[in-house]
């Protein structure tokens, strides 16, 4: 798969990395995918190819201190969620405006990226959000097993780990990956408030879920490690301003034995999930 790889810069002297991968012909819509929590846009490139295949310019980023966005340490990065959000997310968007032409943009959030689209200025230029493994992240409505060593987590690791490190140090302990401490402590104020970053933000934070408008389809499945069906069902209940339409697909559906919080990203699932179920909503 073909794409071209660019510096962005995100307005307060920071900058991330994009990658563009162009279609063959003419570009139907624009498409800007955003990552999960840890997760490199490396990750979404064999979907980002594909999805350029059927005619749209699509584009993947790392927020500031991950993957190919990182320079360096992370004890020295001072930036969080809302960060992400404000400069690197508005950034990414304002870089796809430019290329698409006024033609529709649509946001693909994996988890975390299913969650801050409130909180991104330039929002309104977005069509459509398809939301995918996206939930609340309140540790108490966690799927079973997460919800066994969130407590660990969330009042042992993540604290006790990121005073000592300056950081998280996921890699090492293998959780989630490397992030800067001011995005793991924000993440864990959200994953112990019952109404996740709309409740650990303040009464701002909620309206802006609710203002946000555009149409949302959410994709989430039934063996879901991390997200349970009242995690998304209560992150998309945020949303109370904007059409939602809720799928929910167990494995079987699509003649697989597992999907999880990270299968639907693979390419054995081109034909079924990718074709059938995420490429009619882009439209």
């Amino acid at each position: 798969m073909e794409f071209t790889q660019r510096q962005i810069a995100v307005g307060d002297g920071q900058a991330i990395q994009m990658r563009l991968f162009a279609p063959p012909g003419r570009i139907k819509a624009g498409v800007l995918i955003a990552a999960a929590m840890g997760v490199s846009q490396t990750f979404y490139a064999a979907f980002a190819g594909w999805l350029a295949a059927q005619g749209f310019l699509v584009a993947t980023f790392d927020y500031r201190g991950i993957g190919l966005s990182r320079r360096g340490g992370l004890r020295d990065l001072d930036t969080d969620i809302l960060a992400w959000a404000r400069h690197d997310c508005a950034a990414a968007i304002a870089a796809m405006d430019e290329q698409i032409d006024g033609r529709p943009l649509y946001w693909i959030g994996h988890s975390l990226g299913g969650q801050i689209l409130p909180f991104v200025p330039g929002n309104d230029r977005v069509a459509k959000m398809v939301t995918i493994a996206t939930g609340s992240g309140y540790w108490r409505e966690n799927a079973p097993r997460l919800r066994r060593m969130a407590w660990w987590l969330w009042y042992v690791a993540a604290p006790v780990a990121t005073t000592i490190c300056g950081y998280f140090p996921g890699r090492r302990l293998r959780k989630v990956g490397d992030l800067p401490a001011g995005v793991m402590w924000q993440w864990r104020r959200w994953c112990l408030d019952p109404d996740y970053a709309a409740g650990a933000e303040g009464p701002d934070a909620r309206q802006a879920y609710a203002a946000l408008a555009l149409p949302i389809v959410s994709l989430s499945f039934t063996d879901d490690e991390f997200m349970s069906a009242r995690n998304t069902e209560a992150l998309h209940g945020s949303y109370s301003g904007a059409p939602r339409r809720m799928k929910r697909l167990a494995p079987a559906e699509v003649g697989a034995r597992r999907i999880g919080h990270f299968g639907f990203f693979r390419r054995d699932f081109e034909d079924t999930l990718w074709r059938c179920h995420l490429l009619p909503e882009l439209v």
